[in-house]
């Protein structure tokens, strides 16, 4: 459902604040001075272990089925493998996270290594990503190849030439840029290349359908607003999931495998929805939108 101009102008104001100071009170109220109104409650999304919590979609394969260990956990860290892989024929995969969220910072570290398995698309070597505001991971079909989802797109340098990452990707969508309607499939963030095998830590802000924000090591790179539906560079989806010009409010979100070996670890997330209540003990100062299933009552 679209937002009211009411709703769009307050979470406008908050986005200001958020991007430009992280976590700013947009909930906040004299009336509750509890510590812990201000803590933020980060939490974890990976215990480092096993894969409790995420369920793979692999092109070709029906939800929940990875037969050839795409994903797996190795060194404390999602792995995303190919060696049980004879070659790649665009069975691209996409491990997603069984819980849906609107508002929410989401920041993790991620590495490139190995080589690309043979017969990946050049544009593939040391690519991936992070989908977000898409829906359940069971509406794909058995043949879809990418989720209808928001892009951030995570790329890898050569060791000499530019290559940005954190960029935008579209896969059946759309975004508004500078108050117009952006369809290029894909746009360059302002992030500098990371070349080699380090480590590299990256964020999003995600503001229910008005506000996107890409970080990479704590700086700004990439904003649009108005995530929507529309546009081509998905296959093999349920046209039910594809209503173009519906604005997405938010949805699941899932790591990419694309041909390249890559790793994820400390993946952490910051919900910014829950209960705005000051008198109630969940309440949060930092919180932007609304859940009052959230308040305890206390």
């Amino acid at each position: 459902m679209k937002s009211t101009s009411l709703e769009q102008a307050g979470r406008s104001i908050c986005a200001v604040l958020l991007v430009a100071f992280g976590v700013a009170g947009c909930g906040g109220s004299t009336e509750h001075e509890a510590a812990n109104a201000s803590e933020e409650a980060w939490m974890s999304i990976f215990d480092g272990e096993s894969l409790e919590g995420w369920t793979p979609k692999i092109r070709g394969e029906a939800f929940g089925s990875d037969e050839r260990g795409t994903f797996r956990v190795e060194d404390g860290a999602i792995t995303v493998g190919y060696d049980r892989y004879d070659g790649f024929s665009g069975d691209f995969g996409h491990l997603f996270h069984d819980t849906p969220y609107n508002y929410y910072r989401l920041r993790f570290e991620y590495r490139f290594f190995g080589d690309q398995v043979p017969g990946g698309p050049g544009w593939a070597w040391r690519n991936s990503g992070m989908m977000i505001h898409s829906p359940a991971g069971e509406t794909m079909g058995v043949d879809q190849d990418f989720p209808i989802s928001i892009e951030v797109q995570l790329l890898g340098g050569n060791g000499t030439d530019d290559r940005s990452t954190a960029n935008l990707c579209t896969p059946g969508t759309h975004v508004v840029m500078d108050s117009q309607l952006e369809t290029r499939h894909c746009i360059n963030a302002a992030s500098p290349t990371f070349h080699g095998d380090d480590w590299v830590q990256a964020e999003i802000l995600a503001l229910g359908d008005s506000l996107i924000v890409h970080r990479v090591v704590g700086e700004d790179v990439l904003s649009y607003t108005h995530p929507q539906i529309g546009g081509g560079s998905v296959d093999g989806h349920d046209p039910a999931y594809k209503q173009d010009g519906m604005l997405l409010r938010g949805g699941f979100f899932s790591l990419q495998s694309e041909s390249h070996p890559v790793q994820f670890r400390n993946l952490e997330i910051l919900n910014l929805e829950g209960c705005m209540d000051p008198s109630d003990a969940a309440f949060k100062e930092y919180f932007v939108a609304a859940d009052p299933s959230a308040c305890t009552g206390n």
